[in-house]
């Protein structure tokens, strides 16, 4: 059986929207879904693909959330090969030897309107740099994201959609989960 990936935004973060692992899995199960695994307690959820697309798999969980715990918790879905495909669509490998240099920022849809981000000139921010595919954008950042003012300003950029960041380690350790 095939899984999908839930991306949790903003928990478990400077002490605010505190959700912990063990509720993670309890409110996924309480939703029906099954082989549900919470990786960090930073809202990395895998579990059964329950058959639905995954927009609406992530309506059904931000609704659970907002209902049983307050929070406003923005969630991203993708079912195992679009996480496969966004691994292989990684356009710095050379960065996986480093894997705390390289992030993924998850989109909820691909932007229809990437001019701001377009208008981001990387140049001056060298070594750092970024690339919009589809729905991720990479960010390669060897001296770090912490320090990243490159990664600052892309972070920051509206692009119109939801979007949440992983390192290149937490996306491969859920993609290995997926599989297993």
């Amino acid at each position: 059986m095939s899984s999908q990936i839930a991306l949790l935004r903003g928990i478990n973060v400077s002490g605010h929207n505190k959700f912990p692992m063990a509720r993670q899995r309890e409110l996924m199960r309480d939703l029906g879904f099954e082989d549900v695994t919470v990786h960090l307690q930073t809202g990395n959820i895998v579990f059964a693909d329950p058959g639905t697309p995954p927009e609406q798999t992530a309506r059904t969980i931000t609704d659970r959330i907002s209902a049983d715990l307050g929070l406003s918790v923005p969630v991203i879905v993708r079912t195992r090969d679009e996480l496969a495909a966004a691994v292989e669509a990684n356009p710095y490998p050379e960065a996986t030897a480093e894997p705390k240099t390289l992030h993924v920022v998850f989109l909820s849809a691909a932007p229809a309107d990437t001019a701001a981000l377009d208008a981001v000139d990387p140049a001056p921010y060298a070594p750092d740099e970024f690339r919009l595919s589809g729905r991720e954008i990479y960010l390669r950042t060897p001296g770090g994201i912490g320090r990243s003012k490159l990664a600052e300003k892309v972070t920051r950029v509206r692009l119109g959609v939801t979007a949440t960041a992983r390192n290149w380690n937490t996306v491969t350790k859920l993609l290995a989960l997926a599989d297993a």
